[in-house]
């Protein structure tokens, strides 16, 4: 990805010389901080293959640019299919998943041996039950790999077993909650896995009034 850098294409665009002490191959991170707000996003594609998602968080630009994606999230990073896709950051109480168990049993019954329903009905309610078995295992799973990594010894606690029983649990709401808020941070800061960051990362569109006021600002005092 690094040999299509064009750095020499980069730094005529902006007007600099060929020396310029902060080199976008050499110094990504570094040179977009200063410049990402002033460079089109056919140009801005490049740094995708010399920098990763976790590090342009360093930039201010591309963390509002991310926060403000994440003020109206897609579905695919909302609660169900995000509890799908990244199970280990779900701590809720496990909740069997009957949208995607609904899935199944609709594909059965309108696809399996053309819809015949003396033939599907039960196929159907089969691969329901086994989609449900299916997210339940994954989260179950996900979570004792997570504990496992996190684990740290507890000190002796002298209250009683009758108090641990009756301590408050979070709802189902909260937890959601909880994962979204989750889901938002580990976003924003480029830690998610299988996410088109810089679909988001060089979306002009994401500025807020601020940030093309100092883009025309930038380009004015070049102009003088």
């Amino acid at each position: 990805m690094a040999s299509m850098f064009d750095e020499k294409t980069i730094l005529k665009y902006l007007g600099l010389p060929e020396d310029h002490p902060i080199s976008p191959v050499a110094s990504p991170i570094p040179f977009l901080i200063t410049h990402i707000a002033q460079l089109p996003p056919h140009i801005l594609m490049q740094f995708g293959g010399v920098t990763t998602p976790k590090q342009r968080t360093a930039i201010p630009l591309i963390r509002n640019r991310r926060t403000k994606y994440m003020s109206n999230p897609p579905p695919q990073l909302s609660y169900p299919l995000a509890r799908t896709q990244w199970p280990s950051l779900w701590d809720g109480q496990e909740q069997r998943s009957k949208s995607e168990a609904e899935d199944e049993k609709e594909w059965a019954e309108r696809h399996f041996l053309q819809g015949k329903k003396q033939y599907v009905r039960n196929l159907g309610n089969l691969l329901g039950e086994y989609e449900e078995e299916r997210s339940a295992e994954r989260i179950r799973f996900s979570r004792r790999q997570r504990a496992q990594e996190d684990f740290i010894p507890e000190e002796d606690d002298d209250s009683d077993d009758g108090d641990t029983s009756t301590a408050v649990q979070d709802t189902f709401e909260e937890s959601k909650i909880a994962f979204e808020r989750r889901i938002r941070e580990h976003f924003i800061y480029g830690l998610l896995e299988d996410v088109d960051y810089e679909a988001i990362d060089w979306d002009e569109s994401l500025d807020g009034e601020e940030d093309r006021e100092a883009e025309a600002r930038w380009f004015d005092e070049d102009g003088e």
